[in-house]
């Protein structure tokens, strides 16, 4: 741009323009060494070099690398430049100086950013000798001050760097002066004397510079170092008093060249040794890191030389913390600049510019005292660098203007923000905070922006929460790591604040997380879980959220399962876990309570929970006994009874988890037992039809079943009933089991009820026995009876061998004495027979009507032979004989099969009229008696028969037959019945 703008003969508005912005540009780049970012402050110094190099003359000794021979320096620029004022960019280039070296004494400068200014100092020496004198300044300064921040490594690093920028400047044929710092510097840092003797330059290059023209004196004018004075001097340095370096005459000595100068007579070795002595007490009691990396045996101790070097070491430290005769005598120098003698007749030019110079800095000075924002921004990033107190040098030059200095209040400045605007930066800030989450992560400081959030988000208002909140909801899986640590940081709170209660904040945030994953639509990769399992405690409120996670159907099992782990994992607290999950175990939610039951039974299989577990059953159970349900079914706390009425559901309620439990642990059915005697007709209906599948699933061999049986107690015996029943539905009874019910028959409640479930593991004669009994019982009863010993009770007659065959059923019913059982039961029970067509087929009931035919007394009833004969009719022939056979047995005799038998001739007319002629002539009279309208076709039939047929026929039966027929008119009506 400069050299653009030096080309150019005529100056346009848009060069003009031009050359303001860029001016702009390179103030910003300079303001940019106080950036966050390493890499920033990093290239903000490497173009704040090529600023000094740009704004600053080069003279006949200026190392100029090939490259950059041809860019632009000062030099170039005519003085009468219409737009650039030659003056003003050499003080800029010299403020810009100011600022790399303020730069560089900061305590807390990165490594990074060390390595380059020490490069950029270098160039800038070599480049342009007449700022050597402060390059070797600072130099000194940093090998007496590396900063504390410096790891060991980084400090090796920093030293080799140092090494070779100083060897570098040593080459430079203006580096004459400074040969002894430079020297002393140099074998501090460990670099051999023979490396030192080659970089030395040669005596030709030292000539080179008495050839400085004087009137290129002005050009090489030196602005003072800036690290001996404080923050009110460096207000004079922004124009710099510059003294002319006239050719051969020496340059100004600096504050650390005059104090070095005071020091070096006062260093006797008992002055030393005190110093040390006294310093002792200040030293940390870890040696530092950078003292460790930097410390070298001193060979020379004692020499002119060392003592000289330790002189300056001194003074460099007294100087950048604004003490010792150097900086006095500057402020002496600046105060009375009158008093100046300068002997050369050309030294009247540099007085006046000094005056004028100092007249400028006088005024710059009272103006920042008066809140001037230069003076602001001046005093601002200096009086954060600076380590050490800054010593005030104001009140002599203040008196010089005459006014008392007006202290700077911040609150003055500043007018307070309303609650509205501080509420809404605040959030700004969280939600930036919050967004730069990418950016975080991709530098690397994502575990860092965890932390600070976290602990941020503690001391936040509900509000404010509730954003951070929301934003780990959207994302929980990629948020977790912050979820937590805000959780534990807000556990770490409430520890700090100490006391039981506190807990609201973090109980806050856990439900918060809780309940918001809860209303997520997807968790099966139980986060949920995780976050509940990590928690360092689970609230009341928590354990709430938990339960209501399990009573959602579409997450019981994740839910049920969080909590079994927190019962395992948890032991101080595990039984408060369990007992949610053993309420749940009576949900109203089938799925629920079903889930619950199946985790409630693999906790039932460890012993530290088992006791518990089956204490919660048992109370439940034991409910049962109130006459109204107790109000703790309906979810209050108080067992108190209410008005309602039980109901199967309440019933239920109160059976569920102890049927779970009872196939795992059979002693439990002597509970259910006690229970039931003392409950009422409703529970105990409820409990008969709800006990069959746990009993079961005991089976009959559970010798707690068994001893139930033998037991049995006074009021359940309808309990033990169904029990055996259930035990004996779909497999034949265990000699074990027949044996107690035969016990508890015979000895103790003789009710026949009992033997109905092991009937088929009775004897033959014991079933006999118990028939007049059994069928005297209500139908449905009777009927299952009769299925069991069919072995019809499943329909595929598969069942158990029973200890009578259907045949064997049906002659027993005959021969049941009357006196024991009433005649309607037993035809009852011979139909029931008759209604199994599969069982009771025609051979079947052939037999047994031959059987019962033979028997004597003869029992047949006639009723069997008649229902025979309806069900297969092709029995006709068969029972025809069986009726002839009657009359040879004198059926007349047997009032009731009499009966029956004049019943069947009836029925099965005209196939019985050849068994009606074979009766002896009373009897045959007896029937007509009885039923006189078989006398007609009777007479009919016989007169159809063959006359050699008619020949078998008695005449006194023909008679009989005949005679009614003749007196038929003089009939008496008795006769028609």
């Amino acid at each position: 741009g400069s050299q653009w703008m030096v080309k150019s003969k005529v100056i346009s508005e848009l060069q003009e323009a031009c050359w303001e912005m860029m001016s702009s540009m390179a103030s910003d780049i300079i303001l940019l060494l106080d950036s966050d970012n390493d890499g920033i402050r990093t290239h903000a110094i490497k173009f704040v070099e090529g600023l000094i190099v740009t704004l600053s003359p080069r003279t006949a000794d200026s190392d100029v690398p090939k490259r950059h021979e041809s860019d632009i320096s000062l030099e170039r620029i005519p003085r009468d430049h219409p737009v650039i004022k030659h003056s003003v960019l050499w003080e800029e280039g010299k403020a810009a100086l100011e600022q790399l070296l303020k730069f560089m004494v900061h305590p807390a400068i990165s490594s990074i950013n060390l390595t380059a200014a020490l490069g950029s100092l270098a160039t800038i020496a070599r480049q342009r000798p007449m700022f050597m004198a402060e390059v070797i300044q600072a130099y000194e300064t940093l090998h007496a001050n590396l900063p504390p921040t410096l790891a060991k490594s980084q400090v090796s690093s920093v030293r080799k760097n140092l090494k070779l920028h100083l060897l570098s400047v040593l080459r430079h044929p203006s580096s004459g002066d400074f040969q002894p710092q430079i020297t002393t510097l140099l074998v501090d840092l460990g670099t051999a004397q023979a490396e030192i003797a080659r970089s030395m330059p040669s005596p030709r290059d030292g000539r080179k510079r008495p050839r400085d023209e004087p009137d290129a004196a002005l050009k090489k004018m030196k602005i003072e170092p800036p690290l001996g004075e404080d923050d009110e001097d460096k207000d004079l340095e922004a124009p710099a008093v510059a003294v002319a370096k006239v050719a051969g005459a020496a340059a100004v000595p600096s504050d650390t060249d005059i104090t070095a100068e005071f020091l070096q007579p006062l260093l006797t070795p008992e002055n030393v040794a005190n110093l040390v002595l006294i310093s002792m007490v200040y030293l940390p009691e870890a040696m530092p890191a950078s003292f460790q990396a930097t410390y070298t045996p001193v060979e020379s101790a004692g020499t002119e030389a060392q003592i000289k070097h330790l002189a300056r070491l001194m003074a460099t430290q007294m100087t950048a913390a604004g003490l010792g005769p150097g900086v006095e005598q500057t402020k002496l120098l600046r105060e009375e600049p009158k008093e100046e003698k300068v002997a050369k007749p050309d030294g009247v030019l540099v007085i006046k510019r000094r005056l004028s110079a100092l007249g400028q800095g006088q005024a710059i000075a009272v103006l920042g005292a008066q809140g001037s924002p230069g003076g602001l921004l001046d005093e601002t990033p200096q009086a954060k660098r600076r380590p050490e107190p800054i010593m005030p040098a104001t009140q002599p030059r203040l008196a010089g203007a005459g006014g008392r200095k007006k202290v700077f209040r911040l609150s003055e400045v500043l007018k307070p923000l309303s609650e509205v605007q501080v509420e809404k930066l605040k959030l700004g800030a969280v939600r930036r905070i919050l967004r730069s989450e990418r950016a975080v992560a991709a530098s690397g400081a994502a575990q860092a922006r965890v932390k600070i959030l976290a602990s941020l988000v503690t001391q936040f208002e509900v509000p404010l929460k509730g954003e951070v909140l929301s934003f780990i909801l959207d994302d929980v899986r990629g948020r977790l790591d912050l979820a937590f640590a805000w959780l534990f940081q807000e556990y770490n709170a409430h520890l700090a604040r100490g006391g039981p209660g506190g807990l609201e904040r973090y109980d806050e945030c856990l439900i918060g997380l809780l309940a918001g994953l809860q209303e997520k639509p997807d968790q099966k990769d139980g986060i949920f879980t995780k976050v509940v399992l990590e928690a360092p405690l689970i609230t009341e409120s928590a354990l709430e959220v938990i339960r209501k996670y399990c009573e959602d159907e579409s997450r019981t099992y994740l839910g049920m399962s969080t909590l079994r782990d927190l019962i395992f994992k948890r032991p101080s607290r595990q039984f408060q876990y369990l007992h949610v999950l053993l309420d749940l175990s009576s949900h109203e939610k089938d799925k629920v309570r079903q889930q619950a039951l199946l985790f409630i039974k693999r906790m039932y299989e460890k012993e530290q929970l088992r006791e518990y577990v089956e204490k919660f059953a048992l109370n439940y159970l034991q409910l049962l006994v109130h006459p109204n349900p107790p109000s703790v079914l309906f979810g209050a706390d108080k067992d108190t009874e209410v008005a309602a009425p039980w109901t199967e559901e309440t019933i239920k309620q109160c059976l569920y988890l102890y049927l779970a439990l009872l196939p795992h642990n059979h002693k439990l059915i002597h509970e259910l037992a006690s229970v039931y005697t003392e409950a009422i007709a409703d529970i105990k209906r409820t409990v008969l039809r709800v006990i069959e599948q746990p009993i079961r699933g005991m089976g009959m061999n559970s010798p707690e079943l068994l001893l139930l049986v033998e037991n049995c107690p006074k009021g359940a015996e309808t309990l033990v009933t169904r029990c055996l029943h259930s035990l004996t539905d779909k497999v034949p009874p265990s000699p074990e089991l027949v044996k107690r019910v035969r016990d508890l028959y015979h000895k103790r409640l003789p009710d026949v009820r009992f033997l109905i479930p092991v009937l088929n593991g009775l004897e033959k004669k014991e079933v006999i026995q118990a028939l007049p009994k059994l069928i005297k019982l209500n139908p449905i009863v009777v009927k299952e009876v009769f299925n069991r010993l069919l072995g019809t009770q499943h329909g595929d007659g598969t069942s158990a061998v029973s200890p009578l065959n259907p045949g064997e059923l049906l002659i027993a019913l005959h021969n049941i004495d009357s006196s024991k059982c009433d005649m309607k039961s037993i035809i009852k029970a011979t139909n029931l027979c008759f209604a199994e067509r599969n069982v009771y087929t025609s051979e079947v009931l052939a037999v047994v009507m031959q059987q019962l035919m033979e028997q004597s007394p003869l029992l047949l009833l006639m009723r069997t032979v008649i229902q025979a004969l309806t069900m297969y009719p092709r029995l006709g022939g068969f029972v025809m004989n069986i009726l002839s056979r009657l009359i040879m047995k004198q059926v007349w005799k047997y009032p009731k099969v009499w009966e029956g038998f004049i019943k069947c001739c009836q029925r099965t007319k005209p196939q019985s009229f050849q068994v009606i002629l074979q009766l002896p002539p009373p009897q045959l009279a007896a029937v007509f008696d009885k039923c006189p309208e078989l006398r007609e076709p009777l007479l009919s039939h016989v007169r159809a028969l063959t006359p050699h047929q008619q020949a078998h026929i008695p005449l006194s039966t023909m008679a009989i037959l005949e005679a009614t027929t003749r007196h038929e008119p003089e009939g008496t009506p008795g006769e028609v019945r």
